[in-house]
């Protein structure tokens, strides 16, 4: 059972849950106290966030195709679907500060490097690297969206625990 959600743009949860992504860089949401992430959890459910616009300036053209996958899994409105969670491998939660270190990880995730670059020069200098292993739920849960969910913030505490029994880890 699971009752925590990380948000992300839904084209990185898909890359996620394809095998083609397999790290996270984060930096934090303004939402999040101090402005910066913590990485408080080592399971997590994928959370995905719709930005289109966003997304698809932020992520390499060979990837497009998945930003329309993305897409269409979009649960109806008031919903997100969660069908994937990760869980961090173990001491695999590293703060880098070198931005040639992170640019040197571009064939383990889908941004470009001006995204990279962005995230990395926000406020200081320096974004989180989570590596994880990615798993498929049995089944899919559209979870009903609330105001505690909403804002720039990484981490959700959903009302209920959702079943992880039976997952599957994604090649």
């Amino acid at each position: 059972m699971l009752a925590i959600a990380f948000k992300e743009w839904a084209v990185v949860c898909r890359a996620l849950a394809d095998g083609r992504q397999r790290l996270i860089l984060r930096k934090g949401g303004i939402a999040e106290e101090g402005g910066v992430f913590r990485p408080e959890f080592d399971r997590f459910w994928l959370y995905p966030t719709h930005f289109h616009e966003q997304q698809q300036a932020g992520i390499r053209a060979e990837f497009l195709p998945l930003l329309v996958a993305a897409e269409a899994e979009r649960a109806p409105a008031g919903t997100v679907r969660l069908s994937h969670f990760a869980v961090v491998k173990a001491v695999a939660v590293a703060f880098a500060d070198s931005l040639d270190a992170v640019l040197a990880l571009a064939d383990r995730h889908i941004l470009t490097e001006s995204t990279v670059r962005q995230r990395f020069a926000y406020r200081t200098p320096g974004v989180y690297v989570l590596d994880v292993a990615v798993f498929r739920a049995a089944s899919s849960v559209d979870v009903a969206e609330s105001p505690a969910y909403a804002g720039c913030k990484t981490w959700v505490h959903l009302t209920e625990s959702l079943a992880t029994a039976g997952a599957t880890p994604v090649a």
